[in-house]
Order: C-alpha cells, then sequence, then structure tokens
C-alpha cells in the first residue's frame, strides 16, 4: 500500500530531526523540524522553532555538490532590507552516507504568501482593499529595486515568493535560488523564471537580458492584485506569448530587436492592443493605475519603467503622504521600517 503524503512528509520530517542532532546543527542552537512548507526540485524548505525561544523559522535544506559554491547562499549573505528575507545563519547536515551533504539556511518565517491569499480572494469572490494593494505592490517594488542596485536579478518573481505577515501588512522577498548577478556580455539561461510572469525577452530567447525581466515579472504581480488571477495563463511557452499579444498587441519589429536582436524573423499576424481598461472591467481600479501598469508591461525592456522609477509614480503619492501610524486607516498596520 502506497504512503499517503501526510506519511511522506512526516518521514521526511522525522529525517530531518535526526539530521538537526548533529554537531554542525547544534552550533547556533537546537532547532525541531514542525512541518514542510514547500518541496521541489532545489530542495526542501520547512518550519522550524529554536528551542528555549518562540522564534518560529523557516530553513531551506538543499543538496551541495562540494564541487560547487551556492550562489543562492552568497547572495543571501549580501542582503539587508526589510523587504527581502533575512538570512539568520546557515549550517550544513550529513545524510545517509559521508558523500551526502545539505546546506541549511534559517531565515525568517512568514506565515502567509501572496499567492495562498490571492487564491483565497478569488475563490471567494473578494477583491483585495485597493489601498492594500497599492502597498503591496509598493513594498513589493522596494525589495527590487535594492537587490537591482547592487547588481542581483532575482528572475523568479511571482506571488509564490513574496511572502506576506497579514497583522503588519510586511511583504518580504523569498527565493533567490534563481538569483544572479547579471553581466553585460555574459550569456545566461533564457529558461528562467515561472511562465505566467516571463519576461517577453525571455521567451523571445533572449541570453543577454537585464534586470528589467524582474520589473515585467513584478507588473505581472501587482496586476494580479487587481484582478486576482495571473494576467497572462499561458499553458505552454508559445502560448505566454500569444497571452501576452492579445494584451499587448503583435510587437513591432523594433519591439523584436530590442528584447533579441539575435531572434530570427518571424511573421507575426497583425493584433491590436486591447485597451487596459478592458483588461480590468468590473474592478475596483485605483486612480493612475493602469498609467502605471501600461509603463511596467511594454515589450522593449529599456522603455520599461525601472523599479526606481515606478516607485516615483504618481500611484504611490498615498503611501507617500502617509504619517507612520497616524491612524487615518484604522485597521491597517503601516510597517514602521517600510522605506516611505
Amino acid at each position: 500500500m502506497e504512503s499517503s503524503p501526510q506519511d511522506k512528509n512526516k518521514e521526511i520530517i522525522d529525517k530531518i530531526n535526526i539530521e538537526l542532532q548533529q554537531e554542525e546543527a547544534l552550533k547556533e542552537g537546537k532547532f525541531t523540524a514542525i512541518s514542510i512548507i514547500g518541496k521541489g526540485t532545489f530542495g526542501i524548505v520547512y518550519r522550524a522553532k529554536k528551542e528555549n525561544s518562540d522564534d518560529i523559522l523557516a530553513i531551506k535544506r538543499v543538496f551541495q555538490d562540494k564541487r560547487y559554491h551556492n550562489r543562492e547562499l552568497e547572495i543571501l549573505k549580501e542582503l539587508n532590507h526589510p523587504n527581502i528575507i533575512n538570512l539568520r545563519h546557515y549550517f550544513y547536515t550529513k545524510g545517509k552516507n559521508e558523500s551526502e551533504i545539505f546546506l541549511n539556511c534559517v531565515t525568517d518565517y512568514l506565515p502567509q504568501t501572496l499567492s495562498r491569499i490571492l487564491s483565497i480572494n478569488y475563490q471567494s469572490r473578494k477583491q483585495l482593499e485597493p489601498f492594500i494593494a497599492k502597498l503591496y505592490a509598493y513594498q513589493m517594488l522596494l525589495s527590487i529595486k535594492y537587490i537591482h542596485s547592487i547588481g542581483i536579478t532575482h528572475r523568479d518573481i511571482k506571488p509564490q515568493n513574496i511572502l506576506v505577515d497579514q497583522k503588519t501588512n510586511k511583504i518580504k522577498l523569498c527565493d533567490f535560488g534563481s538569483a544572479k548577478k547579471l553581466i553585460p556580455g555574459q550569456k545566461s539561461l533564457a529558461y528562467i523564471c515561472s511562465r505566467y510572469y516571463r519576461a517577453p525577452e525571455l521567451i523571445f530567447g533572449s541570453t543577454n537580458y537585464d534586470s528589467q525581466i524582474d520589473v515585467w515579472s513584478m507588473g505581472c504581480v501587482i496586476s494580479e492584485l487587481v484582478l486576482g488571477r495571473p494576467l497572462f495563463p499561458g499553458s505552454t511557452p508559445s502560448d505566454q506569448l500569444v497571452e501576452i499579444i492579445k494584451i499587448l498587441g503583435t510587437p513591432t519589429k523594433d519591439d523584436i530587436i530590442s528584447m533579441n536582436p539575435q531572434f530570427q524573423e518571424q511573421k507575426f499576424p497583425p493584433i491590436k492592443p486591447t485597451p487596459w481598461e478592458k483588461v480590468f472591467r468590473n474592478r475596483k481600479i485605483p486612480d493612475y493605475f493602469i498609467d502605471l501598469i501600461s509603463k511596467l508591461l511594454v515589450y522593449n525592456p529599456k522603455v520599461r519603467l525601472t523599479a526606481e522609477k515606478a516607485l516615483e509614480h504618481i500611484y504611490f503619492d498615498e503611501i507617500k503622504k502617509i504619517k507612520i501610524n497616524d491612524g487615518k486607516y484604522g485597521e491597517y498596520c503601516i510597517p514602521k521600517d517600510l522605506q516611505i
């Protein structure tokens, strides 16, 4: 009889708790694994409690190939921003044999993901309060403005990688497993980023893209805050391009050159863009929202707003005028360290 997912998860947690008894794991105190938060080809993220503390933390456990440095770890060590997940410390554990080494990165734990919040709202036919959507969007853009300023591109912006503390409305960007310091002229994988949020230059096969791919992804996520569902839900890479063309219209020759000069010429049927007002019809759309989205989601990466410029947009003026904890919004708690 095949084990249930719950039984398999318990087996994994039991195995991890045995590893957490190893000397290396105990250097920063004793941890107890509680439950699995996420699983994938990368490894496992589990929730853990530190002994003699009320701290609940997240620990990402990945196989460590001795031949290579872990790029995510090196990037996490550099990061220091209120809207970015914080690396508390890290340690290594051994598996069943000596050659099996696992890297464990201990980080903040936030109880919810933006993906889960949007899914619950969509199922119950609710929409995020416009101010909360704006507050989330502002913090998300702050997070990528920061990483871009230190030369890091996330390359996998999506609601699943945006953590939320609904008690404080605090946002933290997480999962830097695909992140990289992009060097001009140095090729990078085009097949990167989750499909719904993949920038068109990646779909066109560019290997010389820049951090503007994150801005496209963030534009998709910000749109989803209002729509409640993905803006471009392609079922395949080619279908993803079709979904984008349905809204932005057919890219011009200059657009294609701006995204990937090496792309082999291909004829696309002439399709007119869909007005953004129609895309967001029947939604409570705050003033200037459409203008912001129309400047984030453009084919040409050089024309696309940078995160820094997006934060200067008039759409966010309401947030910039708020005095922290002035009670103006009653139930809403504005994060004290929100950089405004």
